[in-house]
Order: C-alpha cells, then structure tokens, then sequence
C-alpha cells in the first residue's frame, strides 16, 4: 500500500459517490475492481477450481466480475450466491454466465481457492452462524475489500471473519487493515487503482493516515548548525536509572544536539553510562531557569510521587514535554492533570489507568482521549495510534513484535523529545518517532534488547530519508 490517507467506510462510500458525480459509473468501477481482483489471483495463484461467494450488495457485484475474468482467463470457476443481487450489482452478476452452486460448506470444502465477496467493510451487524460456517469450510481464501466480518473502521471481528492469505482493497485503504486483528485477518493487502480520481479527498477531508515518512518533515542540521541549534533534551531521572539512560541515549541519537539526564547521583550510576552522558543534580527550578532547556522527558524510571511533583512545574514553565511510565500511575483517573504536556505514550494498561478502558474502537478512544487532556496522545502497541487534539490520527504499522521487551518504551519517548527539540510539532513528533522506533526495531533484529535500539537508529533515519526523496 502506498496511499496514507485511511478511508472508513462511510467515507469511502462518500468517495465512491463523488467518483460517479464526476462521471465514473458504478458498472465501470465495479468493473475495474473485480479485474483487480482477479489479476491479484492470477499473478499469486496457479490456475485451481475457484468458489467465488457473492452476497447481494456491490461486494457481491465485484465477485461476480473477478469470477468472469479469471474463467475468461481458464480457470475452472464456479459462484455460489448468498441471495439474489440487488442494485448495482445486478448488471454484474448478469454478466456471469458459468456455473452456479449452492451457498454450502460442501462447495466450500470442494474448492481450492475460495474468493469471499460476501460482505465488505461496512458490514453493521455479527456475521450469521450459517455464513461462517460456509466461510470457515474453505481452505484457502482471498478476501475482496476485508475479509468478510471484519469492520474496516476498527479492525475488530463481527461475529466471524475468516483468515485471508490476500485481501485486495481499491483506492485508499482503511484503518481496519491496520488495526489489529483486522491486519492479521487480511493477509497480504492489496490497494488497487480502480480509477477514483485522488480530486474526491478534497470533499471528504480524510483524517487518518498510515504512518510514514511522508507524512511528516524531517529536521537536518544546516552547515552552520551547533548543539544548542538542534535542540536540547533533559531527562528526569529516578529510581529506575536504567529508563533514564535509555532515554537520554535515544534522544541523542536521534539529533538532539546536547542531552541531560537531571537526577541526584550520589553512587555515580548515572555517569557510568556512556561517556557523553551528562548529569546535572541542581534542583529542577535551577534547570528550568535556563531558558535552552526546551524539551523534557517526564516518567521514565520516575517514582509516580516524583512525577506528580514535577509534571506540573515542567508545564507552567512552558517546556515541551514527553509524558510516560511513571506519570499515569501519577495522574491515573486525572486526564487534566496532565494537560499541557506534549505529547503522552502510555501502553494499553497506563492508557486505562488514565483514562479508562480503550474498547472495540482503538481510533476513537485515541482521539477522546487526546481531545480530553489537550495533549497528543501515542497509544502504544504492535498497531499504536497516534492522535492529535484536533482530531488527526495515524496507524503505525513499522513496528516487528520483537519490540515487546522492556525499555522499549523509554527509547521512544526519547526519539520523540528528540525530535521536539529539533522543531517538529507534536503530532508530527510523534509520528515520525513511532515509525523510526519500528524501524529501529527492524534493523536490530529479533533478539533486540532496548539497548540495541538506539544504535539502529541511525539506519532507520536513513530510511526514512530515502522514501522522503
């Protein structure tokens, strides 16, 4: 997939309808779209017996048409209809002229490949027990638009949905291929060109995106540059130094000109870390009477005391701030506390301590709770959500499941206050340390450790410069 703009269904409804107000007809799109469907068969398949399932909407309509290509082509192909076609369906299922079958799991089982055309992404009620018996007896399954079942507005299961290897979507896609379990359920997705004019956006105003360096600017050092220009980083540090550490080595790597870690280090722990680490232990009112010291990362290692204590200092001072770990045990059930951060990473469990529980609707409860508490709010997981107060949200999907270790965390809220410091805007910010933390990941490798992250980074920089050319 290479659009970033995400599409709910009822948008993309809306964009279907521009689509023909600008004089593409829905019989010709229809038409596009079952060629897509097939052409994605042919090019991953050898030629098998199909079992094409058509429900009665344009789905259906879409089947019907992959179902004459591929049989065009010589495939042994065979439809079995849910109902009978009804609206703009109807021309394309006349179109079909080979055999039909029952709507059975006996037809099912008999296929080799079975192409679910049943329902598309706006199914609003559970698939019936009948329909996903049907769709469970097929071995081998290439979804069109979602799997059937599966809600493309929040990726979650509507009853049933059958597991894709191929799922071939049209135009842009949604974010239920990218919400999980929707991304698992799709296999390989696919986004056809069915030929909607990119003009329809202008009407529909998308507010979610994939995230990727296209999304955002990067901030590159000029030739005059010096430490202060690109930015200056403290970490508060606590009782878990370690969190620190990562942190502050994180933001290093990822530009900031001059990191420091503000904590009391009696033992020298601190300073026993790598030999650019600076440590200051004057109090926190002292460090904030430098004006330089722009951007602060809050909670890492932090007892939820301490950062109750100092969250609202940090704010009042008008520092961008990066809230985590320990300030939602700090503020847990107070969403205004920490109004005036910057930018909030909490985890599944610190999201609902804060705010409560996320539900069905991962998107939506993003957006509240950014809207809530004033702040951009990244909802950490292998598909976090970041969203902006005014209602922009993004779905990361760079990130490998070897990111599921601790301090994995720690590195990304120093990538983003990094960032920060280098005169990104929150949302941004954010976005754009979601998907170099992925990448980081990915070029570390499966035995990562969180330490190995920061030296990946400089890679996924490089990636995300070359896909911005």
């Amino acid at each position: 997939m290479t659009a970033l703009e995400l599409l709910t269904p009822a948008e993309m409804g809306r964009a279907d309808r521009a689509s023909v107000a600008l004089g593409r007809p829905v019989a010709w799109l229809m038409e596009n779209a079952g060629r897509a469907v097939a052409r994605a068969v042919r090019q991953r398949f050898a030629p098998c017996r199909v079992l094409v399932l058509c429900g009665p909407g344009n789905n259906g309509g879409d089947g019907y048409v992959a179902a004459r290509w591929l049989e065009g082509w010589g495939w042994p192909v065979a439809v079995a209809a849910l109902a009978p076609p009804a609206g703009d369906a109807v021309q394309a299922a006349a179109g079909w002229r080979g055999p039909r079958v029952p709507f059975s799991v006996a037809e099912a089982r008999r296929a080799d490949l079975v192409i679910d055309a049943v329902f598309g992404a706006g199914l609003v009620r559970d698939v019936a027990a009948d329909v996903a018996e049907v769709l469970r007896a097929a071995a081998r399954v290439v979804a069109i638009d979602v799997p059937s079942g599966l809600d493309g507005a929040t990726g979650q299961v509507r009853g049933f949905a059958a597991q894709a290897l191929l799922t071939v979507t049209f135009f842009r896609a949604k974010p239920g291929h990218l919400l999980l379990p929707g991304r698992t359920l799709c296999g390989e997705t696919v986004l056809a060109d069915i030929g909607i004019p990119a003009a329809v956006l202008d009407g529909i105003d998308p507010r979610t995106w994939r995230n990727g360096p296209r999304l955002w600017p990067l901030a590159f050092p000029g030739p005059g540059a010096h430490k202060y220009a690109r930015g200056d980083v403290t970490v508060l540090g606590g009782a878990m130094p370690g969190a620190a550490r990562l942190a502050a080595l994180a933001a290093r790597r990822a530009g900031a000109g001059i990191v420091t870690i503000a904590a009391a280090d009696p033992l020298g722990i601190y300073r026993a870390g790598e030999p650019g680490t600076i440590v200051d232990e004057r109090p926190l009112a002292t460090l904030l009477a430098d004006p330089r010291r722009g951007t602060w990362v809050c909670g890492p290692g932090l007892a939820p005391e301490a950062a109750r204590a100092a969250l609202p200092s940090l704010v009042a001072a008008g520092r961008r701030v990066v809230a985590d770990a320990g300030v939602f045990s700090a503020f847990a059930g107070d969403p205004e506390g920490v109004r005036g951060a910057t930018v909030l990473t909490p985890h599944e469990g610190e999201f609902a301590r804060m705010f409560g529980p996320i539900g069905a609707d991962r998107l939506a409860a993003a957006r509240a709770a950014a809207a809530r508490c004033g702040a951009v709010v990244l909802l950490k997981g292998a598909d976090t959500v970041i969203a902006a107060p005014d209602g922009r949200a993004a779905i990361n999907d760079s990130a490998p499941p070897w990111l599921a270790t601790a301090g994995s965390g720690d590195t990304l809220a120093g990538v983003i206050a990094a960032l920060l410091a280098q005169g990104m805007h929150g949302w941004e910010a954010a976005c754009a340390g979601a998907w170099l933390h992925g990448r980081a990941g990915v070029h570390a490798g499966a035995h990562l450790i969180a330490e190995d992250l920061a030296q990946a980074l400089p890679r996924a920089f490089a990636d995300a410069a070359a896909d911005q050319e």
